[in-house]
């Protein structure tokens, strides 16, 4: 599906379906199009927004995990958004656990996929390097078991953006932000069931971060997905669906 973005107030979001919020988060590098085969199949039974994080615009000096968890709490205040199931992948994941700690009555489910937090390989090892298609093609096609899945499309957009001396500067302080940003002593604080879904192969948050993350966490369950590495709900879209939609469908 087309996904329209909207906006209001400085805010950039997508907003599809009715029922209640499922907010998605997307991580460093995200585009929309990680999202549409999850967008498609809930917006049936779920409001599924998507916040626009400022990651390349935010001014530099508040380019980091605060100022991220910010940004997302001016959006749900904004847009009157309550009892919230949250869905991060990668940074958006770290930025929904930062939320949820901070905000711990708006949030009533907690969904992480190869979230950091604890511990991940930026870009596989390095920071983007401008001007080099291949080896953003590469580092791209990293995030994934199956390269093919990294589309020129996908690289292309990875690519122009890390043309732009001002975006890569906001990446590299985001992604060291993240790195400092260890979350081993707060993750025992988060109350709400949460469901981690990891890639059996991710070479970014590897499994035994998604077996820390489970050991907590203390209302949380650990799924692995095989054949697949940092990005599940685009790898292997309908696996990933049913195993969050088991989760969500659930009273608890």
């Amino acid at each position: 599906m087309s996904l329209v973005v909207k906006e209001k107030d400085g805010f950039k979001y997508v907003d599809e379906g009715n029922g209640q919020v499922l907010m998605l988060l997307h991580g460093l590098f995200g585009a929309l199009s990680n999202w549409e085969a999850v967008v498609s199949h809930y917006s049936r039974h779920f409001r599924v927004i998507i916040p626009m994080l400022p990651i390349y615009e935010m001014p530099i000096k508040e380019a980091g995990l605060p100022g991220l968890r910010e940004y997302v709490e001016q959006f749900v205040v904004l847009m009157k958004l309550d009892n919230l199931i949250i869905m991060g992948n990668s940074l958006g994941g770290h930025v929904g656990i930062l939320f949820t700690l901070a905000n711990p009555e708006k949030v009533s489910k907690l969904v992480l996929t190869g979230s950091s937090g604890l511990f991940e390989n930026t870009m596989g090892g390095s920071y983007p390097r401008r001007g080099s298609y291949e080896y953003i093609r590469e580092r791209v096609a990293y995030t994934f078991y199956d390269p093919n899945v990294a589309s020129k499309e996908l690289v292309d957009e990875v690519f122009e953006t890390t043309k732009s001396i001002p975006k890569c500067m906001r990446i590299v302080a985001i992604a060291k932000s993240a790195q400092r940003n260890n979350l081993a002593l707060e993750l025992p604080k988060i109350k709400v069931p949460t469901l981690l879904v990891w890639g059996l192969n991710d070479t970014i948050t590897p499994p035994m971060v998604g077996y820390e993350f489970n050991r907590l966490i203390p209302n949380s369950e650990l799924k692995f997905v095989d054949r697949c590495c940092h990005a599940p709900m685009m790898e292997h879209p309908e696996k990933f669906n049913d195993i969050v939609e088991d989760f969500l469908m659930r009273k608890n």
